[in-house]
């Protein structure tokens, strides 16, 4: 069944889009927060939030940057809701001579390193990534003890996890960690669809991925590339909430690139209204997660157990 309402999360930016893929994407902390300023006047009820250094334009894990952003977002929106990534620091390249020494673009870091902007920022939610899996030519590596201490972090800065889901394994962490009151069910899920060696883009999947979830879990799905708008419709049909922005896909259409993250934004708002529905503001969307109405750090909760049924 269709919720009544349905919110758009904004990714903005991004960690693996590159500036030479396209002139539009925001690097600067300021061009951040206009685009996700920009992407809420557009419609959108959240924005999932990677920051880069602004002299090179690769991605960066300075919490300074974190925090300028974000109190750019403040000083201008209070409902906002601001999602910041946790997913840095989990790719390993194995050197060619030895698998078990890195090589050149290993980005592993310990997973305290990887919520310290978390800790000292406090956004609203953030990622957390359950995957380990091949990525491209690397694999991604994020075990469970590791996932452990990340949560453990969040919930004690008063942060809610967004779970990031890259396949089924992922779904089945997060039930053992809900039942273990590492986390809160029912839970804040996404499903990534596309990332080769991941979820396949198919309304298959996105069934499949709905049916693994425990009764009252709130999620979202999107698609990389060319499956970003076909993954709106798809996740929309089957109850869903919606992901889009430059960090999955930066053409409006075929061979015509977004000039911003707006347009993105205003495409899937067009695409479920010819479907009948309804966009959610961002305090409908807080409601509808379980945040407060306006922008402040969320209590600590004391663990619980949750059993699926």
């Amino acid at each position: 069944m269709n919720n009544p309402k349905t919110f758009i999360t904004c990714a903005v930016t991004g960690n693996l889009t590159r500036p030479d893929q396209t002139p539009h994407l925001p690097i600067t902390p300021q061009q951040i927060a206009d685009e996700c300023l920009a992407a809420e006047a557009a419609g959108a009820a959240a924005v999932h939030i990677h920051v880069r250094d602004p002299q090179t334009g690769r991605p960066s894990m300075d919490v300074e940057l974190y925090r300028d952003v974000v109190d750019r977002i403040r000083s201008a929106s209070r409902e906002l809701i601001v999602n910041l990534t946790t997913g840095p620091g989990g790719r390993f390249v194995p050197s060619e001579a030895d698998p078990k020494v890195y090589a050149p673009g290993t980005t592993l870091l310990p997973p305290l390193e990887r919520v310290r902007h978390i800790q000292q920022v406090k956004p609203d939610i953030c990622s957390l990534d359950l995957n380990t899996m091949n990525s491209g030519p690397d694999v991604v590596i994020n075990t469970p003890k590791n996932v452990r201490i990340m949560a453990q972090a969040m919930r004690a800065a008063g942060v809610m996890p967004e779970l990031e889901i890259f396949d089924s394994g992922d779904l089945n962490l997060a039930l053992d960690l809900i039942r273990d009151g590492t986390l809160q069910g029912p839970g804040l899920y996404t499903f990534v669809l596309g990332v080769k060696y991941g979820f396949a883009a198919t309304p298959e999947t996105v069934m499949y991925a709905r049916g693994m979830l425990p009764p009252g879990a709130v999620w979202s799905a999107f698609g990389i590339g060319r499956a970003e708008f076909p993954i709106v419709a798809q996740s929309w049909l089957m109850g869903g909430h919606l992901r889009v922005g430059m960090e999955d896909n930066i053409y409006l259409e075929r061979g015509v690139l977004a000039k911003s993250n707006a347009e993105l934004v205003q495409r899937a708002i067009e695409i479920i209204r010819y479907l009948g529905g309804e966009m959610a503001t961002p305090r409908e969307a807080r409601a509808i997660i379980g945040l407060p109405e306006t922008r402040q750090p969320m209590a600590a909760v004391p663990a619980t157990s949750f059993t699926p049924s």
